[in-house]
């Protein structure tokens, strides 16, 4: 981290371009009181008519380690794909090719070779191992406000990585959990009322792990805007 950053500007921006999807964890736990600090800060996140819809259930210590263990032998007995929101039905033209990058950015990086299936299924798999982070948080959305209070739910989840982030904390936002949603709803007695919507798998990042190694690429704000009346 930059420590000679010396606006507000320059803070964020740090704290958005250093930001990753962190796959490999130090089993260290996080205090409790770093952790509450950081989701206070995630509360000042805008949402619908102030809604504030997201709620979190965060493990700790042994009870990630339950989780980690009941979930991982789950997904190996049975793999269910029933997120409570549909996942996209397809990825076409730049979507696709990006998708494409950021998979076999990763794949090299762990040594998986193009077409070794195996390998890649394993991979996809340590998703449930939650990349042996000490913390998970499962975010949930009250149903009843439908599409908007998952967008609500997103703005906070990146408020919860960027708080993480300028506390020197690595953490992985996760769909791939949403997918086990049955399972998932059960263990924890999660109300019928309440959408699982991702994980956040969290933790000191372990610098060593091959998984940390790559970064993807971004689009510029020339290819993001198109500006109102030109043609």
């Amino acid at each position: 981290m930059d420590l000679n950053a010396s606006t507000p500007a320059d803070v964020l921006a740090m704290l958005l371009q250093e930001r990753y999807s962190c796959r490999g964890f130090l089993p260290d736990p996080i205090d409790r009181d770093v952790i509450s600090s950081i989701v206070s800060d995630a509360s000042y996140t805008p949402s619908w008519c102030n809604t504030q819809p997201w709620h979190l259930i965060v493990t700790d210590r042994e009870e990630t380690e339950r989780f980690r263990k009941v979930l991982s032998e789950h997904v190996g007995v049975r793999f269910e794909d029933a997120p409570d929101l549909p996942f996209p039905t397809s990825y076409v033209g730049e979507y696709l090719a990006r998708r494409r990058e950021c998979g076999w950015q990763l794949y090299e990086s762990v040594g998986i070779a193009k077409g070794d299936r195996a390998a890649s299924w394993r991979q996809m798999l340590k998703n449930f191992s939650l990349f042996g982070a000490p913390h998970v948080a499962i975010v949930t959305t009250d149903r009843n406000l439908g599409i908007y209070g998952a967008v609500d739910c997103g703005l906070f989840v990146q408020s919860f990585l960027l708080a993480a982030q300028s506390r020197g904390i690595g953490a992985v936002p996760q769909a791939a959990m949403a997918s086990q949603a049955p399972f998932i709803r059960n263990y924890f007695q999660i109300p019928d009322d309440r959408l699982i919507l991702l994980g956040i798998s969290f933790g000191y990042p372990d610098t060593s792990s091959p998984a940390n190694g790559f970064r993807t690429t971004r689009q510029s704000a020339d290819d993001i805007i198109s500006w109102a009346g030109e043609k």
